[in-house]
């Protein structure tokens, strides 16, 4: 099973550079995408149909804010959209695809960086996505949330990381987060079963100079159910070519995906 992950930061410009052709060549199982800055009634449009796939899209209440999108070639035994709580869902942050014995979902967090209310919307959602999880934990199947969190979790997930430690996305407090979801609570990186390297990034400023130089950080992610750990075969973040800010986050798994 392959899954893609990727910020789009609005889906029309992605498309625009090219997506689709890119994604079809990658024989992906499921794509999960972020930041669609588009409706669902935009998302039924066929320029952003993908040949074999089912899409399923969720989107904001200011469609131009927040909304996440998944492409499946297996018809899901349901698809949720949502997790009850506003920060979340009036911005359509959340969409799961349950399949047999696992459930993939697309997730966005508020990226922090637009002030101290984005910032501490986004301490809100953390905190409320954390009892969230507490309670997936008890349930008997695995999940995989492809996350773009806008967290840079080590030192080794941000270039220059001691100039970093004030700005949003590797402040303290985010990264204390990080060390409860994938450390306390049991829950598994998928790139760091299979790779410790630094400087694998996933997300640049915009700017030329920025990705030359590749100061980036990684705030994409697969996090998994611990059951997922031993499954994990490959991951990588391709920086080229690129569709946005961000860059895809591809991981392998040793599963054959069923309804």
């Amino acid at each position: 099973m392959r899954i893609i992950s990727l910020n789009v930061n609005g889906i029309q410009d992605a498309v625009e550079r090219g997506l689709l052709p890119w994604l079809k060549a990658q024989n992906a199982d499921v794509i999960c995408l972020q930041d669609t800055r588009a409706s669902s009634y935009d998302m039924d449009d066929p320029a952003y149909a993908l040949e074999g796939y089912i899409l399923y899209a969720c989107d904001a209440e200011v469609p131009s804010q927040g909304g996440v999108a998944l492409y499946t070639r297996v018809q899901p035994k349901a698809v949720i959209s949502g997790l009850g709580f506003e920060s979340c869902d009036r911005f359509g942050r959340y969409l799961q695809a349950d399949f047999d014995k696992v459930s993939i979902a697309s997730l966005l967090l508020p990226s922090g960086k637009r002030g101290d209310e984005d910032l501490n919307m986004k301490f809100k959602f953390m905190d409320d996505f954390t009892h969230y999880l507490n309670k997936q934990r008890r349930k008997r199947r695995e999940y995989i949330y492809c996350g773009s969190l806008y967290v840079a979790h080590q030192k080794q997930d941000v270039k220059n990381w001691r100039d970093c430690q004030q700005i949003p996305g590797f402040l303290a407090p985010e990264r204390a987060w990080m060390d409860e979801v994938i450390g306390n609570m049991g829950y598994v990186d998928a790139l760091r079963e299979v790779s410790r390297e630094g400087d694998q990034f996933s997300w640049w400023p915009d700017s030329d100079q920025a990705e030359h130089l590749n100061l980036g950080w990684r705030f994409d992610y697969n996090i998994l159910t611990p059951g997922l750990r031993r499954f994990v075969r490959s991951a990588r973040l391709p920086r080229q070519p690129r569709f946005s800010e961000h860059a895809p986050l591809i991981v392998d798994y040793d599963w054959t995906l069923s309804i």
